[in-house]
């Protein structure tokens, strides 16, 4: 039983990661190069990140470079960004290639938010999953007696306490990140 509630938490937690990383990848008004990581760019015809393609930094509050080691690249990174969702068109002179985030206005904050919520809700059903998962193990553990009744009611309770645990994660996680949006 205690390998089963150990289980659910490592998922829980997993899921919590991977809220935390698409977050990050949320464009919100200010430079960010975790905005690029699910851009892909063509290299040899292998789908390759702009990460390893390139050195990204951030020039100012608002622009991100990204200067490529092989200079013949540049275009087929400019054209990934055009084509992915990021909304943003990228300035190139020729050997760097320059993003502007624009300010956020109301309308978007509020579209973001939306999206954050939605993000959020996903992996509280997520966590609930996980939960529900286990409980039905520990439940056929205790239908083949081998556990006992006490302890399919105390581990039922230790995953409600777990499950508890990381609903409130994803909750602060999400309201940071609505914190964040407002404050650009």
């Amino acid at each position: 039983m205690d390998e089963v509630i150990k289980t659910a938490e490592e998922k829980m937690g997993k899921t919590v990661s991977v809220l935390k990383s698409e977050f990050a990848s949320i464009r919100a008004g200010r430079a960010n190069a975790a905005v690029l990581d699910k851009i892909r760019v063509d290299y040899y015809g292998v789908p390759t990140p702009i990460n390893q393609m390139a050195a990204i930094s951030v020039a100012e509050a608002r622009i991100l470079n990204i200067q490529p080691w092989d200079m013949s690249t540049i275009h087929s990174i400019e054209k990934a960004i055009q084509q992915s969702d990021l909304g943003i068109n990228p300035q190139d002179d020729g050997r760097v290639i320059r993003l502007i985030f624009p300010q956020l206005t109301e309308d978007k904050r509020k579209e973001l938010v939306k999206e954050i919520r939605k993000m959020a809700e996903e992996s509280k059903v997520a966590v609930r999953s996980i939960r529900r998962d286990a409980m039905e193990k520990i439940k056929k553990m205790e239908k083949a007696s081998e556990i006992t009744e006490d302890d399919l009611k105390d581990g039922e309770e230790e995953l409600q306490d777990i499950t508890d645990k990381y609903i409130k994660q994803v909750d602060s996680v999400a309201s940071d990140k609505e914190k964040e949006l407002m404050e650009i």
